[in-house]
């Protein structure tokens, strides 16, 4: 477009948090293009892309000086159309992984009663209230973190290639289908997607703790520290991913662990429960 001898308008609308993978940079990537190879076009961006959940900050200060840039609050899209129940729900995602309590206490109470949030530590529970709640052709399914390497014990092995194309359009006979609640997609199949009711099974690669989120891989036979910052961001954007799937309503499902094991020890998941719980959301 820059090669258009009069002028033209590119207008970009670009999710913050979803970056899941290597490749993927986000806004940030689109602001520092601009301003790296473009310095005479005008740009006009929202102002709240300051915020965490974008990770435009080092991008956003570089254009902010430019004489051209213009920053406008009325650009920013702050009402999601996939839950189309609670418009909150992102926020509240949002503000659970921020460790934002109390605003993810009030996102919470806003919309609790038209869209049902509950957790269990029970797998046969959550799956009997997704069976309950949907109704007709409404689609309902188990979503996990591409590294919840350790939900085997509850027959979810995140490691059986899923054809989103069988998970999302098959019927309720077909054992390939979201329906069958047998294969859990993770967040490189659902993304961009939605099912009307889901039940997000939180493994021990995402642990809470009292100095913030706790970042994991299972390698060989045991957990192991991901160290590096951008693998982290990954990480927590799948939850974000694997949290606002749900157009309707989900079901929360954290392990109990198991003393036995090493590597489901309780202590990788009781606190993650307790954080979920004193958020509001109501046990099952």
């Amino acid at each position: 477009m820059d090669r258009h001898e009069d002028w033209a308008v590119i207008i970009c609308l670009v999710g913050g948090g979803q970056e899941i993978n290597t490749g993927e940079a986000g806004i940030e990537a689109w602001i520092d293009a601009v301003n790296t190879n473009f310095p005479n076009w005008h740009v006009y961006i929202s102002s709240n892309l300051t915020d965490s959940e974008y990770a435009a900050g080092n991008a956003l200060e570089a254009i902010r000086n430019r004489p051209d840039t213009h920053l406008d609050e009325d650009l920013h899209l702050a009402v999601s159309m996939r839950s189309f129940r609670a418009e909150n729900v992102s926020a509240f995602v949002k503000a659970l992984l921020d460790r934002d309590t109390a605003q993810a206490q009030e996102a919470f109470k806003s919309f609790a009663n038209r869209y049902p949030v509950v957790m269990t530590r029970d797998l046969s529970q959550a799956k009997q209230w997704l069976r309950g709640r949907a109704r007709g052709t409404e689609r309902f399914g188990l979503v996990a973190s591409s590294k919840a390497q350790r939900l085997k014990p509850h027959a979810i092995d995140i490691r059986v290639n899923v054809d989103p194309v069988h998970w999302f359009l098959n019927g309720r006979e077909d054992t390939r289908s979201s329906y069958y609640l047998e294969d859990a997609a993770t967040e490189f199949q659902v993304q961009g997607l939605e099912v009307d009711w889901a039940c997000v099974t939180w493994d021990g690669d995402l642990r809470f703790n009292e100095s913030g989120w706790s970042y994991h891989d299972f390698r060989g036979d045991r957990w192991t520290n991901i160290k590096n910052a951008e693998n982290r961001n990954y990480l927590r954007n799948a939850y974000r991913v694997l949290l606002t799937r749900a157009r309707q309503g989900m079901v929360l499902f954290v392990p109990t662990g198991d003393a036995s094991d090493p590597t489901r020890s309780p202590a990788f998941y009781d606190s993650t429960f307790n954080y979920l719980a004193e958020l509001g959301i109501p046990t099952l």
